[in-house]
């Protein structure tokens, strides 16, 4: 066998999964952006903005920070506000203090949260529910 083929065969710091990965020893101030997934279980202080993509915060991650994703998973300690178009869990280990928008939540037992929810279901519709809503008006306008 070649020497290569005992390296991981990631690169960029990714996982096998395809999720990049910012280790506990790491420290972040500033923004970070990107169009991929990322898992964190360092310290970051500032912005995670990952539009389309999935946050996981690791059990020994501590956030500072204002997150904007379209998925966000808690196990640790996050201290900002979390935005993710499509679903928000906070596991039972971790604590967020922030505001939080999305359009699905998951709180499990034993989670900390000190803040406020809203519920955006616009963020989430399909075109099977613009079509059913519309037929509703529809039907309701004609009796």
């Amino acid at each position: 066998m070649a020497p290569l083929d005992t390296y991981p065969t990631t690169t960029g710091g990714a996982s096998p999964s395809g999720t990049a990965r910012l280790g506990s020893s790491l420290h972040v101030k500033g923004e970070i952006t990107g169009n991929e997934d990322l898992m964190i279980d360092g310290t970051v202080e500032g912005l995670v903005q990952l539009e389309d993509r999935k946050l996981t915060v690791g059990a020994s991650a501590k956030l500072t920070a204002d997150v904007i994703a379209r998925e966000v998973v808690v196990y640790g300690n996050v201290k900002g506000n979390l935005r993710a178009r499509d679903r928000i869990e906070i596991k039972k280990d971790g604590s967020v203090v922030g505001d939080l928008t999305t359009a699905r939540i998951m709180i499990e037992d034993g989670a900390y949260f000190k803040g406020s929810i809203e519920i955006d279901k616009a963020g989430e519709a399909s075109d099977d529910d613009k079509a059913f809503s519309s037929r509703t008006r529809v039907s309701a306008s004609a009796d």
